[in-house]
């Protein structure tokens, strides 16, 4: 099967704000799960309470903080996912 790869830290590849807009449209499932709550998420001080069930504001996080963007997003069909656990890839591009 043919696919993209964004390499998203890269500037032009990044995606911009109407990229992430269209993923968290697409997202099967909850929108706040495109931000990584890692080191990184705490040591800017966000909480995930600011942005939850918030589509513009996870734009907004990740836009300011692509590096906070939960990976691998795939997209297929009109749909995207997080690819995490790693068994949701093979059932979703199955």
């Amino acid at each position: 099967m043919d696919h993209l790869v964004v390499l998203y830290m890269k500037e032009d590849q990044r995606p911009d704000r109407a990229a992430l807009q269209s993923l968290a449209s697409m997202l099967d499932g909850p929108v706040e799960d495109m931000v990584r709550k890692d080191g990184a998420f705490k040591a800017l001080g966000l909480t995930a309470a600011d942005y939850v069930g918030n589509a513009e504001a996870v734009v907004d996080v990740l836009d300011t903080h692509i590096e906070l963007l939960q990976r691998p997003i795939l997209v297929r069909a009109g749909k995207a996912i997080i690819g995490r656990p790693k068994e949701r890839i093979a059932e979703f591009l199955g």
